[in-house]
């Protein structure tokens, strides 16, 4: 296939033209939205005198991750365009694409050492506030920095997944500020190989609570990470407890990171570290929650599990949300073809379709018997009212037939 020619704004020779190709760059509002809206605004209301209402940009991560992105959702709808076969070599070769992945970096960092100082300041008159931040402020901040933390790990979704020792290295560095650097090899080596089956600590099964899947996931991934390397450095001949070994050495990129912000800021900002950390790799897992939330690989005649398909992933293909998580929502062709570029992802015909954006089905899972009522007939109806093919869980297996059973 040769490469079409192509001009600065997208337009290809064919006459296609990628209508998203600006809009990718809502993609860094995150990590920059605390400097071109959130400390503008704060300065204005407090010179307004409003402080009361000067407050609530330190709130801004929340607001735009649970309100502004499902409302966007909402209002602009379905993305609904694929990229035709001929032009998928140009859109994977535009390095225009991936600098925008590259740049979401130093932004997600300085939106971070912001926070720091914000947190530790005892005079802010140049914002209008006299004194420093109260509590309230602060667990605000950190909560802002850690969405976008936790929007950063996607970033580092789509970087680790490249062949380019380059985006491989930066996808660790986007993963130190919520210390989940064994996401790259868990995630990579673990999820892709055993999603949708009941031995995937990322994929949630029916009947399992975002609650109860929280501690599961976050310490199942952790224990395959570890065991995924430990067996990789045993056939080379080495020990797992060294640098060569990617979880130990991820994490200590985190531990010089935080060491070098306690150091810089006082040990005053070290709790807010470890929540912002937290809500970070939460917003991640409640993302897992969501993506494969019952849907099991079968068994072959031999025994394997058959190969992830597109009904293996529920996909959403909301206009907004893509655009913010680099089409993340294009899950099926992810898993099928994990090295694809954000731009190229396509959605599938036949995948299983979540009923609205990735955003508001966050929300959604926070509140299980919500959660319940939207999701689980959705899963009863792809497996054709078969819920023995879903994937449930153990404890609740018989409850939740016999529930679905008196439905019927």
């Amino acid at each position: 296939m040769s490469t079409e020619a192509g001009t600065a704004d997208g337009l290809l020779d064919s006459g296609w033209r990628d209508r998203k190709r600006y809009l990718w760059l809502w993609g860094l509002f995150a990590p920059t939205g605390l400097f071109i809206i959130g400390l503008p605004l704060i300065w204005g209301l407090n010179e307004l005198g409003w402080h009361t209402l000067a407050k609530v940009p330190f709130w801004l991560g929340p607001i735009l991750i649970y309100l502004v992105i499902p409302a966007a959702d909402l209002f602009f709808g379905a993305d609904g365009e694929n990229p035709p076969d001929e032009v998928m070599e140009y859109l994977e070769n535009d390095r225009y694409y991936r600098y925008l992945t590259y740049i979401y970096l130093p932004f997600q960092y300085a939106s971070l050492v912001m926070a720091c100082y914000l947190i530790t300041a005892d005079n802010l008159s140049w914002l209008g506030i006299d004194g420093g931040l109260t509590v309230v402020d602060k667990i605000g901040l950190a909560l802002t920095v850690g969405m976008v933390g936790g929007i950063g790990i996607n970033t580092a979704h789509e970087l680790g997944h490249k062949k380019v020792h380059l985006e491989r290295w930066l996808s660790r560095i986007a993963l130190a500020q919520t210390f989940y650097g064994h996401f790259y090899i868990e995630h990579n080596r673990g999820h892709h190989v055993r999603v949708a089956t009941p031995e995937d600590p990322a994929s949630s099964r029916v009947g399992e609570s975002f609650w109860a899947f929280w501690p599961r996931t976050v310490w199942g991934s952790l224990r395959s990470a570890w065991g995924l390397e430990r067996a990789r450095l045993e056939r080379l001949g080495k020990r797992p407890w060294s640098l060569h070994n990617d979880v130990l050495s991820a994490w200590a990129m985190s531990l010089v990171l935080y060491a070098a912000l306690v150091a810089g800021f006082g040990l005053e900002v070290l709790p807010y570290l470890v929540l912002q950390a937290v809500v970070g790799f939460s917003l991640l897992e409640a993302v897992n929650y969501l993506e494969h939330y019952g849907l099991l690989r079968q068994r072959t005649d031999r025994g394997r599990y058959e190969r992830p398909t597109p009904r293996h992933s529920w996909n959403s293909d909301h206009l907004v949300t893509n655009i913010f998580l680099y089409h993340l929502q294009r899950h099926s062709d992810h898993h099928a073809y994990p090295t694809r570029r954000y731009q190229t992802l396509r959605s599938w015909d036949g995948a299983p379709n979540l009923p609205s954006g990735y955003a508001s089905m966050i929300m959604l899972a926070y509140f299980p018997p919500l959660w319940r009522r939207v999701m689980d007939k959705r899963v009863v109806a792809h497996y054709d009212g078969d819920l023995t093919q879903a994937n449930l869980q153990p404890s609740k297996r018989d409850k939740v037939l016999a529930r679905y059973q008196e439905a019927r």
